[in-house]
């Protein structure tokens, strides 16, 4: 495991379902968390302790020495928001094919119909894409796109405004429109624990303006709107992603892949992606 990869915060569980010890998996390797005495803990292998975060909900660690805290989310501290916890999904893919898919809008009218997307909307408008140095993190905004069912507060198709935001290799975030509140963004973000290159536990995750809603049905909706994402993931050839240009035929729409694939490689961060050897 190279330091551009251990050296990451990672999601390893939600902090209201551990309860003593429990065992998982990291970038391949064994570790076990728990909590004692009010305080969590994580163990690699051979006992060793490592680095803990409580965020957002969840546990996260590192298996190496991370040079930054964890990223943040001020909206999420805003009062007023109701913080969702949607559990997990086991899903048999790379864990950067996760993140790339979460950031493309172009499937919403084929996989999400009738919900994020319909014909004949499926055109993607121009928007902006960048590598924010100051911060490193992918950003792209001005992202805007019809949907029938944008929320599970919605009520009949808006034209719903994107900003999508990566501020680290396994996790991303989207900013959108808030039905109930014009004006003001609904955060719903992707959590991505990498078990092997191949296989990773999907963490989801919202800071919703929303006082209706059932917490059920804000969690329900969320994931079946990932459970439909789940059966492309799995088929996806190849499996790991590409990072070099022209082993996949991008077009205007995938600006933001383009965009994390370029900065991916340039961090050397290669753990699930497909590289051409030099």
């Amino acid at each position: 495991m190279t330091p551009e990869v251990a050296n990451h915060w990672y999601p390893v569980g939600m902090c209201s379902g551990i309860h003593g010890a429990q065992a998982t998996q990291l970038l391949g390797q064994s570790i076990t968390l728990g909590k004692t005495g009010g305080q969590f803990w994580v163990r690699d292998a051979g006992g060793k302790a490592l680095p803990v975060i409580e965020r957002f909900g969840h546990l996260w660690t590192s298996p190496g020495q991370p040079n930054r805290d964890l990223f943040t989310i001020p909206e999420a501290e805003t009062p007023g928001r109701r913080l969702v916890d949607c559990g997990s999904v086991r899903v048999k893919c790379s864990p950067l094919r996760a993140v790339e898919n979460f950031l493309d809008i172009a499937h919403f009218p084929f996989v999400h119909t009738d919900i994020l997307g319909a014909e004949p909307h499926t055109e993607v408008e121009r928007y902006d894409v960048d590598i924010r140095e100051e911060v490193d993190e992918v950003w792209a905004t001005k992202v805007k796109f019809f949907q029938p069912q944008a929320a599970k507060s919605a009520e009949g198709g808006i034209t719903t405004e994107y900003m999508y935001r990566v501020p680290a290799p396994t996790c991303a975030v989207l900013y959108k429109t808030c039905p109930p509140r014009p004006g003001e963004w609904d955060v719903i973000t992707l959590f991505v624990q990498p078990l092997t290159e191949e296989l990773c536990e999907v963490w989801p995750w919202m800071a919703l303006y929303d006082d209706d809603t059932p917490m059920a049905d804000l969690v329900s909706f969320q994931q079946m709107i990932f459970m439909q994402d789940r059966s492309i993931l799995e088929n996806q050839i190849p499996r790991k992603l590409p990072l070099d240009p022209g082993m996949e035929v991008p077009t205007q729409a995938d600006l933001t892949s383009i965009a994390y694939r370029r900065w991916l490689k340039r961090t050397g961060y290669t753990y699930g992606a497909q590289v051409v050897a030099a």
